[in-house]
């Protein structure tokens, strides 16, 4: 299962309040990419698919593919907002290692794959 604060809900339901286009939901996927050598996605999304996961975060709707679930199951998302900056911080079991960025992970400990930050 993954989770949402309040605090990523409301952030959510803002971003869909002022959004273009219609979204149902948001998407979270994982790709290659990042200084460890994963990195997590966040889109909004118009419709879900047919494979994927959907979770009801409160009001919001979470999409999650197939391959990137076995990936963020148990994961904790919280938004921040602060003097420093805003934006989401992933809580993620699963990452064995994680890069200062905090948007960036590896599930080996070892960090194969792993690259260096730029």
């Amino acid at each position: 299962m993954i989770t949402l604060t309040e605090k990523a809900i409301t952030a959510v339901g803002r971003f869909i309040a002022n959004s273009d286009t219609p979204s149902a939901g948001l998407r979270i996927e994982v790709t290659d990419g990042g200084c460890s050598g994963y990195q997590y996605g966040l889109k909004l999304e118009g419709a879900h698919t047919q494979e994927d996961t959907v979770i009801e975060c409160g009001e919001v709707k979470v999409f999650v593919d197939p391959i990137s679930f076995p990936m963020l199951d148990g994961m904790s998302i919280d938004f921040l907002d602060s003097i420093d900056g805003s934006g989401f911080k992933f809580t993620n079991p699963n990452a064995a290692k994680s890069c200062a960025c905090g948007t960036s992970f590896n599930t080996n400990a070892e960090g194969t794959g792993t690259k260096t930050c730029s």
